[in-house]
C-alpha cells in the first residue's frame, strides 16, 4: 500500500475541455440587467455613435466591459473573460473594437457621459420601483453621501498630481446613495479631478450634487425628502448656501470644522445642555454627548441651520488633536432638520461612516486605479465602474435576501459569481447546470427565479 505524500490529492490538468462554463453565476448579473432594461436603455442612449454597418451595438460594448469590472476586471482586456463565454454573454466585441469605442467616446466629451448618465437614471428610477420596499426610498426619503477617494496612479497619467496625503494620483469626489442598514449602496456620480484638487472646494460639491441629483427619480430631485451628507470637506458656506437655496430646499448634514470661536465656545457650554449620544438601536453610547450650539455662532449661515457639537473620550491609546477640548475628542456638524432631538441626528450624521464602505467596493471594482492615460478616457471609465457597482447593488436588493443582501463586490464574486456550471443543449434550448456541491448554489438558484418573477421592461 503506497502512502499518500501531501495534503491535496493529485489531479491530472488536461486541455480542449467542453461544455464547461466558468463563472456561470455572473448570469444573476445579466439576468439584472434584462428585467431592468439596462441593455435596451444604454443601447439606445448611445446609437448615434454607432457606426453604419457596424457589428456591434456601442450599448452592449460597454456594458460587457461593465459586466467584466463587476466581475473583478480592472483593464478594458478583462472582458476576454466574458468573449469565452458566448453561450451566457453573446458576442463579444474584440479589444481593438472596445479602444476604439472608448477613444470615440472620450472624443465626443460631455455629450457621451451626459447620454450614459440619463440611461441610468431611467433605469434606475424603474429598478426603484421594481424593488418596492427593498428600494432606498421605501420610507420616503433618500440619503446620498458625498465623499472624495484618492486613486493612485503608478505612471504618468493627464490629471495625475501629488495629493493632500503626499501620494501621487487622483482624487475624484464619488456621491453615493445610502441603502441603510438592511442594504449596501449605488453610486449617482463620480466627478474626476486632478491629485492635488482641494478636499473642500465647495464647486467641485456643487457639481457632484448636482449629477447625484440628476440620477435620483424626479420627485426627489428637490425637497427635504432628500438629504446630503458630507464630512467636514462640505461645510463651506457656499456649498451650504446652495443646498439650502430656495426653491431647492434639500435637507443636509454636512461636518464642520471646528474654528477657534466653537473651540472657545465649548467650555462655556453648561452640563445640563449635554445630550448622552445615542446608538442604532437607540441605547445611550457610553462616553458620548452632543449639544446644540446657538447665537452668534451662526450668523452668516442659512437661516434654519442647526450647529450640533459631540464630545466623547477618545478611544484607549489614540492621540488627542488640537481642536479637542478637557481630554475629549470634539467633532461638529451643522443641518437644517427642525424639530428632531438632537441625539437622533447626531445618529444619522455618524451613520455617514457607510460611505467608507461604499468606497471600499469602488476599489474592489475598477477604482483601484484609472487604466487609461488621458482625462476624458477615464472619466468614460468612470462611468463604467459607476454601471458595475449599479448591477452589483439593484441585483442584491432585486434578488438576495438576508444577510445575502449585505455581501460587498468580494464575496458575491467568491461566493455567488464564481461558480461553474455544465452547458446542456436540449434541442433549441441552452440549459446551465450548477454543480450540487456549491455551497450557494441555492442562493444563485433562489435569486434567479426571483428575478424571472419580475415583469420585463415595457
Amino acid at each position: 500500500m503506497k502512502k499518500r505524500i501531501g495534503s491535496y490529492p493529485r489531479v491530472r490538468i488536461e486541455g480542449g475541455g467542453r461544455a464547461v462554463v466558468s463563472q456561470a453565476g455572473s448570469v444573476l448579473l445579466v439576468e439584472t440587467v434584462r428585467r431592468a432594461g439596462l441593455d435596451t436603455a444604454i443601447s439606445a442612449a448611445l446609437a448615434p455613435w454607432r457606426k453604419a454597418r457596424a457589428v456591434h451595438d456601442p450599448g452592449k460594448i460597454l456594458l460587457d466591459v461593465a459586466l467584466a469590472v463587476a466581475l473583478g476586471g480592472d483593464c478594458l482586456a478583462d472582458v476576454a473573460m466574458l468573449r469565452c463565454e458566448p453561450a451566457v454573454f453573446g458576442p463579444v466585441a474584440s479589444d481593438p473594437t472596445v479602444s476604439r469605442l472608448i477613444d470615440t467616446l472620450a472624443a465626443s466629451g460631455e455629450t457621451a457621459l451626459q447620454a450614459i448618465r440619463s440611461a441610468r437614471s431611467e433605469v434606475r428610477d424603474r429598478v426603484w420601483s421594481l424593488a418596492g420596499e427593498k428600494a432606498p426610498d421605501a420610507d420616503g426619503q433618500v440619503t446620498v453621501d458625498l465623499d472624495g477617494v484618492l486613486v493612485i496612479a503608478h505612471s504618468d497619467k493627464e490629471g495625475a498630481a501629488a495629493t493632500w496625503k503626499k501620494t501621487y494620483g487622483h482624487h475624484p469626489l464619488t456621491a453615493f446613495v445610502d441603502h441603510g442598514a438592511g442594504g449596501t449602496g449605488e453610486p449617482v456620480a463620480a466627478l474626476l479631478r486632478a491629485g492635488n484638487a482641494g478636499s473642500n472646494t465647495a464647486a467641485d460639491h456643487i457639481t457632484t450634487a448636482r449629477l447625484a441629483l440628476a440620477q435620483l427619480p424626479k420627485k426627489y430631485r428637490r425637497g427635504r425628502q432628500t438629504l446630503i451628507r458630507t464630512d467636514s470637506a462640505g461645510g463651506t458656506h457656499d456649498f451650504v448656501s446652495w443646498l439650502a437655496k430656495r426653491g431647492r430646499w434639500l435637507s443636509y448634514s454636512v461636518g464642520m470644522v471646528i474654528t477657534d470661536t466653537i473651540h472657545q465656545h465649548i467650555p462655556k457650554i453648561p452640563a445640563s445642555a449635554w445630550t448622552p449620544a445615542v446608538e442604532t438601536g437607540g441605547e445611550a453610547r457610553d462616553g458620548a454627548w452632543v449639544a446644540e450650539l446657538t447665537g452668534k455662532l451662526l450668523d452668516g449661515w442659512p437661516k434654519g441651520m442647526r450647529l450640533i457639537v459631540r464630545k466623547e473620550r477618545p478611544h484607549p491609546g489614540a492621540q488627542l488633536r488640537i481642536t479637542d477640548a478637557e481630554g475629549m475628542r470634539i467633532t461638529c456638524f451643522a443641518t437644517n432638520t427642525p424639530d428632531r432631538p438632537i441625539a437622533e441626528l447626531e445618529l444619522r450624521h455618524r451613520l455617514r461612516a457607510r460611505a467608507e464602505d461604499r468606497i471600499r467596493a469602488a476599489r474592489a471594482t475598477g477604482l483601484r486605479n484609472l487604466p487609461l492615460h488621458r482625462t476624458a478616457q477615464n472619466r468614460v471609465w468612470l462611468e463604467i465602474v459607476q454601471i458595475a457597482l449599479d448591477l452589483l447593488a439593484w441585483m442584491p436588493m432585486l434578488a438576495l435576501t438576508g444577510t445575502a443582501r449585505l455581501w460587498e463586490p468580494r464575496r458575491l464574486r467568491f461566493r455567488l459569481f464564481s461558480a461553474a456550471a455544465q452547458l446542456v443543449t436540449t434541442g433549441r434550448r441552452k440549459i446551465l447546470r450548477l454543480a450540487k456541491h456549491w455551497p450557494w448554489t441555492g442562493e444563485i438558484t433562489g435569486a434567479l427565479e426571483r428575478l424571472a418573477l419580475l415583469p420585463n421592461p415595457g
